[in-house]
């Protein structure tokens, strides 16, 4: 315990006051870890997925569901005709909450799809199984469905993961909105048009978001159901890893946005309710609910439910060979209040009754399971807070992401180019602005990701130059406003790159100064596509601005 109390409070002073605090919660992640795992490494008690779920064995199926509350379940689907069959029915396991059913091989076939029908005392409901690997919506009905995966030649990988880079440049890109075309895009076809466009913009690192299967595509991804499901309307899983085994040979990372700060609130294709009771995988009342985001919030002290997390990341490492992750969203774990509407102005702040010592235990772990799987795999956090360690070592008492998010940048960027005229722009601010992060932790800089042009919002270039952008971007005329937002774009770009703290970050489409702002389709655009997708032409037509602005951000990527 001495190395922690040397390193974290050597590295900021401040810390000194809460230095108990700082070695009592890395106790207790031993602590856990210790009575979690036992004597086998905590990666491999992380490995629910491989018992729950629907399995092939060597002479037929064997399906494990956990569902304490639950009375009676069934499985019912294409291979029942839909009904409730004595030949599909669950046995409980004696003194657990775990389910089982064994099953002949001809009974359950490749494609085929189906559903668990649970009762409980008082209620019963339809529901997805909370290990399912592959579910389809309905195009007719809307309504979710696992289908049977197990084709009969596994994906045959290819290409071995490429070497981490010592500096990530992230390139963060939407599998959907990825096409010009208004429409879903594919994993087939973002292997085949984005990842040359990537590789040849100069990055070297993929994030893809929206991977985890989720009901509703305007959410953007953050509101999943299914966990280990890759999004089918997307493609199969081959294509997922048909779209990474490519990126691998083209000497590209990939990591993917993990959700684990919350969950869908759906019950039908969700974990909600999931065994009748409202506090199976979450908090149960009030505090159960995000009230910010209209989901349900994971109870991250529950053994069962850490089992289940902890087991997330490694099936994303292990089954499709992904480099990393972003976690999204851990403001919303770490504190009770979510951190809405909270100034965080001073340290006392992240060490009150108001954290979620809980939450914070399980991050930690996370990233132990996941550098114990992989160990130069990459980990972000995506913290508003500021909490201290967060993007510390483990073995120094901190939380044990790689990096942190900069947030504080493209808020500082969006403010200047909004609020303050080009001659007041303070060098010293800028500079500080830009290096103001702990000396002990790594971070990803960035001008925008795709939170700055959520609708409501709007593009960097898109905020410099307004309307311009439709009317000034032939090379053949001269515009003052065009060749301002130009020339800062390029600054900002090449500041916040320069100065980067460890790694740099730019959302699809955004390096040749891709206009307007992302909406999703919804009933309040008419479910239009029109903001859900990138214009790739403009960064190649020979007569506008915007091909100079791509090839000029590309340069300045070969650099490093």
């Amino acid at each position: 315990m001495e190395e922690i109390k040397v390193r974290l409070v050597v590295d900021d002073p401040w810390l000194a006051p809460y230095r108990d605090a700082i070695e009592g919660r890395a106790a207790h992640v031993k602590r856990l870890a210790k009575r979690l795992a036992g004597r086998q490494r905590l990666s491999d008690w992380a490995s629910a997925h491989e018992y729950y779920g629907l399995h092939r064995t060597s002479d037929g199926w064997v399906f494990r569901e956990w569902a304490p509350n639950a009375t009676a379940i069934w499985l019912v689907g294409d291979f029942s005709k839909w009904k409730k069959s004595n030949r599909f029915k669950l046995t409980r396991k004696r003194g657990t909450g775990d389910w089982e059913g064994a099953f002949p091989v001809r009974s359950i076939k490749h494609g085929q799809f189906y559903r668990l029908e649970m009762e409980w005392a008082g209620g019963r409901g339809e529901r997805i199984p909370a290990y399912a690997r592959r579910v389809v919506q309905d195009k007719g009905t809307s309504l979710f469905a696992a289908q049977v995966w197990e084709p009969p030649k596994p994906y045959s990988w290819m290409n071995p993961a490429p070497k981490v880079p010592k500096t990530p440049l992230i390139y963060e890109a939407h599998i959907g909105m990825a096409s010009e075309e208004e429409k879903v895009a594919s994993y087939a076809e973002f292997r085949d048009e984005m990842l040359p466009r990537i590789k040849a913009a100069g990055y070297n690192t993929v994030q893809l978001m929206a991977v985890m299967e989720h009901p509703y595509y305007g959410s953007f991804g953050y509101h999943v159901s299914s966990f280990f499901a890759a999004s089918s309307r997307f493609g199969t899983p081959e294509d997922l890893k048909s779209l990474i085994d490519t990126a691998h040979g083209m000497g590209l990372c990939v990591i993917m946005d993990l959700v684990h700060s919350h969950s869908v609130k759906n019950e039908r294709d969700g974990l909600s309710l999931f065994d009748g009771t409202d506090c199976q995988y979450f908090h149960s009342g009030s505090r159960g609910w995000h009230s910010a985001w209209d989901s349900r919030c994971f109870d991250y002290g529950k053994t069962e439910v850490l089992h289940f997390l902890l087991s997330n990341c490694r099936f994303w490492l292990d089954e499709y060979r992904f480099d990393g992750f972003r976690f999204d969203g851990i403001t919303s774990m770490m504190y009770r209040d979510h951190g809405l509407g909270v100034a965080f102005t001073g340290y006392s702040m992240y060490f009150n009754g108001n954290v979620d010592v809980d939450a914070l235990a399980y991050i930690a772990l996370a990233n132990r399971v996941i550098h114990e799987v992989n160990p130069t795999a990459i980990t972000v956090a995506e913290d508003v807070s500021g909490m201290p360690g967060c993007a510390a070592p483990l073995k120094n008492g901190g939380m044990g992401f790689d990096y942190r998010m900069a947030m504080g940048e493209p808020d500082y960027w969006f403010k200047l180019a909004d609020e303050v005229v080009d001659e007041d722009w303070s060098m010293h601010g800028l500079y500080h602005a830009l290096t103001d992060h702990r000396r002990d932790e790594k971070v990803v800089s960035y001008v925008e990701s795709h939170d700055q042009a959520l609708v409501g919002g709007k593009t960097f270039f898109f905020q410099l130059v307004d309307k311009e952008v439709y009317f000034g971007m032939r090379k053949d005329q001269q515009n003052l406003a065009v060749e301002r937002g130009i020339a800062l774009h390029k600054m900002a770009r090449l500041a916040t790159f320069a100065l980067n703290g460890g790694a740099y970050l730019n959302f699809m489409g955004n390096e040749f100064g891709h206009p307007e702002w992302i909406d999703f389709p919804r009933e309040g655009n008419g479910f239009s596509y029109s903001h859900a997708r990138r214009q790739w032409s403009l960064r190649t037509d020979q007569d506008l601005r915007f091909k100079a602005l791509g090839d000029w951000d590309a340069e300045m990527l070969r650099s490093l």
